[in-house]
């Protein structure tokens, strides 16, 4: 069996004990373990001497109470899957090793954590970088893997990363799509059949608009609760909801560009 540490010492210990030679690889989830995160996983375990995966569920990061609670996880399903995969250890601290402090010291960004994601879940992205920072320092790693459905969230940990001079290189990893291209997601499962079908049109409309406005208006009708659909810094992002659930998206403005120039053509 793959070892499971509990606590930082632990862990720290065990750390200290790797040759120096090695490298180390990390990456963090929050459990509910899908193929979105074993992509992530089989990235460093083909870029790193050792890898190890970090399962903790950040309740600091959700603004929503009920949507903390209805996280679907299950530790000894996530542990089996990663002794499968093969990978070197497992971080899986509780809340007061975390935050011994009780979340009095955060971590805030000032301006790129405000819009989209920001504004639409107050305080999630303080509890998403101070948990970040927290397990980096934790777990020391020479690489640590994001994926780019959280765009947003990838780009303020590689800002914070900067920030704080972080020896450590952030890898963006590409998203990982159900064959109808919505994005992985461990909530998607909370979806029904009819919903799960309807979700397909969400990457759909969001990579063929003209623009964020046609976007928009299109998951209106499609029957999307729509969030907000917005092109920033060269990228279309987009929040919605379908039967309560939370599905997030995001394309490079120029991928959108040139599928709508070849389906002109």
């Amino acid at each position: 069996m793959i070892p499971v540490f509990r606590k930082k010492e632990e862990w720290s210990s065990y750390r200290d004990g790797l040759p120096d030679a090695k490298t180390l690889g990390f990456v963090p989830t929050m459990g509910g373990l899908h193929e979105g995160h074993c992509s992530l996983i089989r990235r460093s375990l083909a870029e790193n001497d050792f890898t190890v995966v970090s399962i903790f569920l950040n309740r600091t990061q959700f603004n929503n109470v009920a949507d903390f609670e209805s996280y679907p996880a299950n530790f000894e399903q996530d542990v089996a899957l990663l002794q499968d995969l093969g990978i070197g250890a497992v971080f899986a601290p509780d809340y007061d090793s975390m935050y011994p402090d009780n979340y009095a010291y955060v971590v805030s960004e000032a301006l790129d954590s405000k819009p989209m994601e920001g504004a639409e879940r107050p305080g999630h992205f303080d509890g998403v970088l101070t948990v970040v920072l927290k397990l980096l320092n934790i777990v020391s790693p020479d690489r640590a893997y994001f994926g780019e459905k959280d765009y947003q969230q990838l780009q303020l940990v590689k800002g914070m990363v900067q920030a704080f001079f972080l020896p450590v290189e952030i890898v963006a990893c590409e998203t990982v799509r159900a064959e109808d291209g919505l994005a992985l997601s461990s909530r998607n499962h909370r979806l029904s059949r009819e919903a799960r079908a309807l979700s397909a049109m969400f990457p759909r409309i969001l990579n063929t608009s003209e623009d964020s406005k046609e976007a928009e208006c299109e998951l209106k009708k499609a029957g999307f609760d729509v969030e907000y659909v917005e092109d920033k810094d060269g990228r279309r992002y987009g929040a919605v909801r379908l039967e309560g659930v939370r599905l997030i998206d995001n394309f490079a403005l120029r991928t959108i560009s040139q599928k709508i120039e070849r389906s002109r053509r």
